[in-house]
C-alpha cells in the first residue's frame, strides 16, 4: 500500500510539473503575441503627418535619408525623402557620420499642439521681449505675423489646434550610405 501511495505521489508530481511547464510556455507564447515580438507599424514619410495622430505615444518605424544632424547638441536629426520629412529627437547625441545615410528609425510619435492658449502665451512673451528691448520692431513684427498665420490656419481648417508630430528616438539601423553621382558633383 505504501508503494502505491508513493507511486501515485510521484506520478502526480510529474504531471503537475509538466502542466506548469506547459502553462509557462503558453504564457511566453501569449506575451510574444501580445506585444513582445509584434511588428512595429511602418509609416512612409510621405504619409507621416497624416497618419502620426493615430500613433501618438506609440512606437513606429520610418525610413529616410539623414538630411542633417543638429549642430547645436547633436540630439536632433532631420530624416527626409522626396515626399516628406520628420524630426527625430534623442536624449543622446547622434553620430555626425550618419549624415547623408539612408536609415530606418524606430521611435515614439510625439505631438506638439498649438492652440489659442499657446498663442496667447507666445504673444505675451513677444510683447514683453519687445518692451525690454530684446527684439527689434522688425523681429517683433515677424513673430506676431507668425502667430497670425497659426490662427489663420486653424480658422481655415475649422480646428481649435494645430498638431506637429515628431519622433522620440528609440533605435536606428543604417541601410546604406547615399552616394552622390559624379555627374551631380560636376554640375
Amino acid at each position: 500500500m505504501k508503494k502505491v501511495i508513493l507511486l501515485l505521489s510521484i506520478v502526480t508530481l510529474v504531471i503537475s510539473c509538466n502542466m506548469v511547464d506547459k502553462k509557462d510556455k503558453k504564457s511566453d507564447d501569449n506575451q510574444d503575441k501580445m506585444g513582445m515580438s509584434m511588428e512595429v507599424p511602418v509609416i512612409d514619410l510621405a504619409d507621416f503627418d497624416a497618419k502620426a495622430g493615430d500613433f501618438v505615444n506609440k512606437e513606429v518605424q520610418v525610413k529616410g535619408i539623414v538630411d542633417h544632424v543638429c549642430k547645436h547638441g547633436g540630439k536632433r536629426l532631420l530624416l527626409v525623402t522626396d515626399e516628406g520629412d520628420v524630426h527625430v529627437d534623442s536624449e543622446e547625441r547622434f553620430d555626425d557620420s550618419i549624415n547623408g545615410d539612408e536609415i530606418v528609425v524606430n521611435g515614439l510619435v510625439t505631438e506638439f499642439r498649438v492652440d489659442e492658449a499657446y498663442l496667447l502665451q507666445k504673444e505675451e512673451d513677444h510683447i514683453q521681449s519687445h518692451k525690454e528691448g530684446k527684439d527689434s520692431q522688425e523681429i517683433f513684427d515677424e513673430k506676431m505675423e507668425h502667430i497670425k498665420e497659426y490662427r489663420d490656419s486653424m480658422k481655415a481648417a475649422g480646428v481649435d489646434h494645430l498638431s506637429f508630430y515628431s519622433l522620440d528616438y528609440l533605435s536606428h539601423k543604417v541601410l546604406k550610405e547615399v552616394e552622390v553621382a559624379e555627374e551631380e558633383i560636376n554640375e
